[in-house]
């Protein structure tokens, strides 16, 4: 709209104007030439003092104008039905209306100098730089759909429209964007897209069609039932799909649509492409426009012929099935939602008999005939319980007696919930009079109890014979225990005799051993002192030999003191331990005998203590002693090792050997030997082993648990000698 000009008078209209307002006025008139001059000068300026009011009023008026104008342009700008943005080259809002900042969310204040970018979805800004860029380019008015982002972050569909401009004051605005929220079209367009999505994929055949029976759509669905594609039947009539005989049917329906009534599961017969005649069921409704006047109808078929084929085979099925209820074994009887007697079988009946009439009677009158008041309360509980709930019942056994015949009667009876024909809830019983049977578990039972007796009876007498076969068993094995007892009392006789005679020759030995080598040395030792005597008055040079002679022997009889008494019990196995104990031993012992001996031990030995240690060294002492006498060996070896919770120590010799079962035979073993240690290892609570084959060697084996479980063994550490 053109700006109106400030004044529309020329400046002869504007001087005629002020003339005449100033002739208005009184003047007095001019007494001399001089004073004439000023007058017209004074006249003049009051002229011009007028134009200038005129024209102070026109601008004031036009000024008016303008800012009503501009008042009336920002509200229609402000509250436009779209948004207005102007943007800077960088995409910034330098200008906003109203409506832009109640679209974006964000008050206007705030709005100004953001970038519009934050307010569009990552995945729209592509099209919206594009936008933006043809929009700088000057490539004429551009248009972009975006999806934006509110500041409460909530999503809408909008549309933008762009042009380049300039503004010729302030920043240098780029383009003006107008934005518009097209949320519900979009929304429109995506529910249209999913209702033809829905009926496209539609199984059933959904049919548009004029008020003459014309058709003007036709989905997948009706391709698929009657065999027609769209083209074949879009603008063909409907009465193409009605058989011969059913035309009326069909006038029929589209009358009703006509006066807008609507048709609704209406089951018919119509035809295919391929002739054959299919069950549909058919709803058809009037189309209406938006002043509500019928324009068409809509009609959808569904192919009911497998439900017909379902239908037909379940009254097939209900016939069997009361065909064979009828004639089932066990009696059946059905109660309805009513908690009536809906049907009996003839086995059901003769529980019935005295009851009439019964089909259609109380169920609970029924039973109250039947059954004594506590059991029929009972009864008409479970069968409430269960037509409520749906929770099957099996009555773990009934044995009743009967109210109307006096006669106690047994069943095993079940019942369920079931659907019945019209939809509703009902609960059937499945029961079996099992009276005869259990009387004959009774006589059966009775006859068991019998053969049971006869069988304990006879199981007693078996028993009885087996005692006493038993005890002449025991009494054969007592007398062999008393023959053994006797035999290992002997034995123990004897050993104690052999350890009396050991004990006996230990102390002739080592008397005749102290008679023999210490009396001995020490009455030398007192002649020697007594020539000492003479020889230091009549010889002092011969004094230092004798008293060498002297010395030496007491350093000898030191030695056989030491000699007997480590073997009676060496010092070092008490001070040292088992291992040192063992080495001094062997040395002594390959010194004095020529036999090598070797010895391996790990560190589980050193662990060994007390008693334990002394059956060890004792084991080992007396093992390589009997090597040394008897076994002709060149080599033995001695190992200690540690076996889980046990000390294993074995000796083996290179020598012959012997048989074993002469190993402990009274006559050959005159000597503590193997016994004696057997009894030493045993007394530990260990066990002890021989293996010995002829001409192969013997090892001897001891195995003692260690004490408190034993401890931590440094695996691999041995000691050899």
């Amino acid at each position: 709209m053109p700006r109106k000009p400030i004044s529309s008078d020329s400046p002869a209209e504007l001087r005629r104007r002020a003339e005449l307002r100033l002739s208005g006025r009184s003047q007095k008139p001019a007494r001399n030439r001089a004073h004439a001059g000023n007058q017209r000068q004074l006249h003049e300026l009051e002229v011009h003092q007028i134009e200038l009011e005129l024209q102070n009023a026109e601008l004031q008026k036009a000024r008016n104008e303008l800012e009503a104008a501009l008042e009336k342009y920002t509200d229609l700008y402000d509250f436009a039905p779209v948004g207005y943005l102007a943007l800077d080259e960088l995409g910034q809002i330098l200008e906003a209306n109203l409506s832009a900042a109640a679209l974006l969310g964000v008050g206007r204040a705030r709005l100004i100098n953001q970038r519009l970018l934050p307010f569009v979805l990552p995945a729209s800004r592509p099209d919206v730089l594009a936008f933006l860029k043809l929009v700088f380019a000057g490539a004429g008015k551009q248009v972009c759909e975006a999806m934006l982002l509110r500041e409460n972050s909530t999503p809408f569909f909008a549309s933008l429209h762009g042009s380049s401009a300039i503004s010729v004051s302030g920043p240098r605005i780029r383009c003006r964007v107008v934005i518009s929220d097209i949320s519900v079209l979009r929304h429109a367009e995506a529910a249209q897209h999913r209702l033809a999505a829905i009926v496209e994929s539609s199984e059933d055949a959904i049919i548009g069609m004029d008020l003459n029976g014309v058709v003007s759509s036709w989905n997948k669905g009706a391709e698929t039932i009657f065999g027609y594609s769209a083209s074949e039947r879009v603008g063909a009539s409907i009465m193409r799909l009605i058989p011969p005989s059913r035309q009326a049917e069909g006038k029929l329906i589209l009358a009703k649509v006509r006066r807008g009534e609507s048709v609704r599961h209406f089951e018919t017969v119509r035809q295919t492409k391929q002739g054959r005649q299919i069950n549909v069921s058919i709803t058809s409704s009037p189309i209406r426009d938006a002043s509500g006047q019928i324009i068409g109808a809509s009609k959808v078929a569904r192919d009911i012929s497998e439900r017909k084929r379902a239908e037909a085979m379940l009254r097939q099925h209900e016939a069997l099935v009361s065909t064979l209820v009828a004639r089932a074994p066990v009696g059946v009887y059905v109660v309805d939602a009513r908690f009536c007697l809906r049907q009996v079988n003839p086995r059901a009946r003769l529980v019935f008999k005295n009851v009439r009439p019964l089909i259609g009677r109380n169920f609970a009158e029924a039973i109250h005939l039947i059954w004594p008041r506590r059991v029929a309360d009972l009864i008409v509980k479970r069968f409430q319980h269960t037509l409520k709930t749906g929770k099957p019942y099996v009555s773990p056994g009934f044995a009743e007696r009967r109210r109307d015949t006096d006669a106690k009667e047994f069943y095993e009876w079940q019942i369920q919930r079931v659907t019945l024909p019209h939809g509703e809830h009902g609960v059937v019983c499945f029961f079996n009079n099992i009276t005869e049977r259990k009387r004959a578990e009774a006589a059966q039972r009775r006859s068991e109890v019998l053969s049971a007796s006869n069988r304990k009876l006879e199981s007693e007498i078996v028993r009885r014979q087996r005692m006493e076969e038993a005890l002449k068993k025991s009494y054969q094995h007592q007398n062999r225990l008393l023959a053994q007892s006797r035999l290992l009392q002997e034995q123990l006789r004897n050993l104690s005799h052999q350890i009396l005679s050991a004990q006996e020759e230990e102390r002739k030995r080592i008397s005749r051993e102290l008679h023999d080598i210490i009396a001995q040395t020490l009455t030398g030792i007192t002649v020697h002192l007594a020539g000492l005597r003479i020889t230091a008055t009549r010889n002092p040079e011969g004094l230092e030999k004798i008293i060498g002679r002297a010395q030496r022997m007491v350093e000898q009889s030191v030695k056989v003191i030491h000699q007997f008494t480590r073997e009676l019990r060496p010092a070092v196995l008490d001070d040292l331990g088992l291992i040192p104990a063992l080495n001094t031993f062997m040395k002594s012992f390959q010194a004095e005998t020529g036999l090598r001996v070797s010895l391996s031990a790990e560190a589980a030995a050193v662990q060994v203590q007390g008693d334990q240690r002394i059956v060890l060294y004792r084991v080992a002492q007396e093992a390589l002693t009997n090597i040394a006498r008897h076994a002709q060996a060149r080599r033995a070896d001695v190992k200690i090792l540690k076996l889980d919770r046990t000390v294993c120590m074995t000796i083996t010799d290179d020598g012959k050997g012997f048989r074993q079962e002469l190993l402990l035979q009274k006559k050959k073993q005159q000597r503590l030997g193997l016994l004696g240690m057997r009894e030493r290892v045993q007394m530990v609570k260990g066990s002890f082993t021989i293996q010995s084959t002829p001409g192969k060697g013997t090892t001897v084996r001891v195995q003692i648990p260690l004490a408190g479980g034993g401890e931590r063994v440094v695996s691999g550490s041995r000691a050899k000698r």
